[in-house]
């Protein structure tokens, strides 16, 4: 598994390294992925993660980057801002929302939205981040007539990472929502997927590469986000859980 993963990119990098910044949904298929490119076509990779907020943050502020991962939303306005490419963008997939526990917690019922809404209902503490995911579920509760009652046992967290801790270090009836690709990927640190939210109130991200108007990479960013297409990037995305 890749190891090429920071917090942040050095001045080095610009000259040695494709930089990607990426939304952390797509972690466990990218890394595979990058594996794969590296091999292939002998390219450094490095790459960032972080929520569509900080997204947006970092290049504000004029960090510069090769290749963007990113909801599409996002990167319509990135590219409104000169900052993407519409040449270069390619799908990724998309990904949808799963509502976790800890291991060994008892199951909550989610088949149908009436047993999702009463199993929140009857949790000690109801976890999301702050992200796109969250903002979606803060309505979707409105609108299913519970938000008043779960602000009083809401936590909310900037990442997913923190969402995750939350719910493995829980003592009670706690249950997380997030990403599905990330929930998986924790379930060996000691989470459980429990199951998609309910089709009728399900909500997709999806997610889309591009190549940025100011990357130094140039053409091997373009190598990299044309290999996104080829079937062996999609059987790693597939495997992951992103659709």
């Amino acid at each position: 598994m890749s190891e090429a993963v920071y917090k942040g990119f050095s001045k080095e990098d610009s000259a040695t390294a494709v930089r990607v910044l990426s939304a952390g949904a797509v972690k466990p298929g990218l890394l595979r992925l990058v594996d794969g490119f590296r091999r292939e076509s002998g390219h450094d990779v490095k790459i960032v993660f972080a929520t569509a907020p900080a997204i947006r943050d970092r290049l504000g502020s004029g960090e510069s980057v090769d290749v963007l991962i990113a909801p599409t939303a996002l990167l319509d306005d990135l590219l409104k801002s000169g900052k993407g490419q519409a040449a270069g963008r390619v799908t990724v997939g998309r990904i949808g929302v799963g509502i976790m526990v800890r291991d060994g917690a008892p199951l909550p019922k989610i088949a149908t939205v009436d047993e999702f809404k009463q199993s929140l209902l009857n949790a000690a503490s109801v976890v999301y981040n702050q992200a796109s995911t969250g903002t979606y579920l803060e309505g979707l509760f409105d609108r299913l007539g519970i938000g008043e009652q779960l602000k009083v046992k809401a936590t909310r967290y900037p990442d997913a990472a923190n969402v995750i801790d939350h719910v493995i270090k829980g003592k009670g009836n706690e249950i997380g929502l997030g990403a599905t690709t990330v929930i998986t990927e924790a379930e060996k640190e000691g989470l459980k997927l429990v199951g998609p939210l309910p089709a009728e109130i399900q909500n997709y991200t999806t997610y889309a590469a591009t190549v940025t108007a100011q990357g130094a990479a140039r053409d091997a960013a373009q190598a990299l986000v044309s290999y996104i297409t080829t079937p062996a990037a999609k059987a790693f995305f597939a495997a992951a859980g992103i659709e």
